[in-house]
């Protein structure tokens, strides 16, 4: 657990990055600073490992003051994750991965094995272990800056914006797999970004602060967006925190109608027998589904061809069997048919679904979620 007892950080010229701060960072969960530019989200980031030293109050970290620890000790039980990773240009990934590990004392071919163990970790391919950081990706480069925090196998990880800097298929793909390794270590995290979306997809818990350094709220994402704690909470997370909130929503038993489809390489001519208001849905040997095909425009020359993939419309995202509604509206929305794609748990094709129907659900747990709230209500009153 790390926790802020009236942490503050002023400079000479009157400046206070950080004002009375006071909040607990959970074990083993991401917890994530989000707010405007200038409201000490690093800063207060930064005060954990004493980059930073509060002018006044404490930083704790299981209890102990960190200002009672040497800077090195500490900082060698943290791992730190910066913007643009940091990565020593001089040296290999593998020797990149290895630079805490063998700072600490382990052995050379000890902490070659553990680097290249956290290559598999964090979705990096082996051939990658002899390159330099200037013959990667930026994407790449930011799995690495992981793997080395990692690499000490630290109970405690800094994140300071890592992903912010890399194009948002990446930035997503960087996130997923941030969420895929803390679900097998249960690291303590603490998160800094700008980015509202990202701090309530990655936060087990959020804290919204003000210009000034100020705590404006600090709850779990569902609440942050149902409770907002004042106006400027309210304004920060956005007009369409209704809709994010979706997102924490189980869609349940959502109901799903069947729909006609065909497999990739067979004959269009199967397309006309089964499309359904001009498009069918196409789908890969093992069920997944690749796209939608519009059956209106083809060319006689397309029709008596088969079901290729240079002819599918990809712009429908997908949504789970006992997803979120979040998940189920915007696979209706974004359909070119209009009818969203709903996919099990090995991502075979379930059936389709339409935002009306979801629209309905989600006012009828809305109707029920008033009448329990009027219900707790009338029991308190009695």
């Amino acid at each position: 657990m790390i926790r802020f007892d009236s942490a503050t950080k002023g400079y000479p010229d009157g400046t206070v990055a950080v004002n009375e701060l006071s909040l607990e960072a959970p074990s083993g969960k991401i917890s994530v600073l989000v707010g405007p530019s200038g409201c000490g989200k690093t800063t207060t980031l930064r005060m954990v490992n004493r980059m930073i030293d509060p002018t006044s109050g404490r930083v704790l970290l299981d209890g102990r003051d960190v200002a009672s620890i040497p800077p090195a000790e500490l900082r060698r039980g943290i791992g730190y994750v910066i913007q643009q990773a940091g990565l020593f240009p001089h040296r290999t990934v593998l020797d990149n991965i290895a630079t805490v590990p063998l700072l600490l004392g382990h052995g050379k071919v000890r902490a070659r094995r553990r680097a290249k163990e956290l290559l598999d970790l964090v979705g990096l391919s082996q051939t990658l272990a002899d390159r330099y950081p200037a013959q990667l990706s930026g994407g790449q480069q930011q799995r690495v800056g992981v793997a080395r925090a990692l690499a000490a196998d630290p109970p405690v990880m800094l994140m300071d914006e890592p992903f912010s800097a890399v194009d948002p298929v990446v930035r997503e793909q960087l996130q997923n797999e941030l969420l895929r390794i803390q679900t097998e270590l249960s690291k303590t995290i603490i998160f800094v970004t700008h980015d509202i979306d990202e701090a309530i997809k990655l936060g087990d818990m959020v804290a919204v602060l003000r210009v000034g350094g100020f705590l404006a709220q600090f709850s779990p994402p569902a609440e942050l967006l149902s409770r907002p704690q004042d106006s400027f909470v309210a304004s920060f997370v956005g007009r369409d925190r209704g809709y994010r909130a979706l997102a924490f929503t189980d869609a349940g038993s959502l109901r799903v109608t069947k729909e006609p489809t065909i497999r990739l390489g067979e004959a269009l001519s199967l397309a006309f027998d089964r499309e359904q208001k001009g498009w069918v849905l196409v789908l890969d040997e093992s069920d997944a589904p690749l796209g939608w095909l519009a059956t209106e425009g083809l060319t006689q020359q397309a029709r008596d061809g088969k079901a290729e993939s240079s002819l599918l419309n990809l712009g429908g995202t997908l949504g789970r069997q006992n997803g979120t509604l979040r998940e189920a509206l915007d696979a209706a929305l974004s359909s070119p048919s209009g009818r969203g794609v709903i996919v099990d748990s090995e991502g075979r094709f379930a059936g389709t679904v339409t935002a009306s129907q979801v629209l309905a659900r989600i006012e009828t747990q809305a109707v029920g979620a008033r009448q329990g709230a009027s219900h707790s209500i009338a029991g308190v009153s009695s």
